[in-house]
């Protein structure tokens, strides 16, 4: 599965990792923002690979929780979700808007290809693969983002509300859209320094 190859959805290994995961979740999402010790421990044994001074608001959802690689202090609003069934990699202060979605897994477009099968035990299982998600340092994901599997973020990136991110964004870039596109470059002139109406 972390290899991009069509797994089998109805692994055993596979499903008690996503069991856990659903597990944890459900509990993380049940704390209090007050409750730190709780929610901390929670989520290190959710995400293993995440970095300090990161805190994720919740709700929260992950496939696996364990496939995703988080660095240290990004911020992630309401209902981040992140189908992890390949590595999903965040760099260093990274920010997430409300409902912001990360999705590896990807389906075949053949209608029969995507169809349910039934293995002899009765077990359904699908044909799927899934392609990784790398997202750099100092990226903000606004409210809304679907980031597909496959894609790369640059550092230093800003994707704007709503955008459905289908290609590689290059550092330092302003992208938004469905499908989303780089609008311009971010550079000096951004800085707040120069938004007078703002002080």
């Amino acid at each position: 599965m972390l290899n991009g190859k069509i797994y089998d959805i109805s692994d055993k290994e596979l499903e008690t990792l996503r069991i856990r995961a659903r597990q944890l979740t459900k509990t993380y999402n049940d704390t209090f923002d007050t409750e730190t010790q709780k929610r901390n421990k929670i989520l290190a044994e959710l995400m293993p690979h995440m970095g300090a001074g990161t805190y994720i608001q919740g709700p929260i959802q992950f496939d696996y929780g364990c496939f995703t690689k988080m660095g240290t202090n990004c911020y992630a609003n309401y209902n981040l979700t992140i189908l992890d069934g390949a590595w999903v990699t965040i760099g260093n202060d990274v920010f997430f808007g409300p409902n912001c979605t990360l999705v590896t897994p990807i389906h075949p477009f053949l209608t029969n290809e995507r169809k349910m099968r039934t293995k002899e035990d009765g077990t359904l299982y699908d044909m799927e693969y899934a392609k990784p998600i790398t997202i750099g340092n100092g990226c903000w994901l606004a409210s809304n983002v679907v980031v597909c599997g496959g894609v790369t973020i640059g550092n230093n990136c800003v994707i704007g509300a709503g955008s459905v991110v289908t290609k590689n964004i290059p550092d330092n870039s302003f992208a938004a859209g469905n499908p989303c596109k780089v609008i311009r470059k971010i550079i000096e002139k951004d800085s707040l320094k120069y938004r007078k109406d703002l002080y």
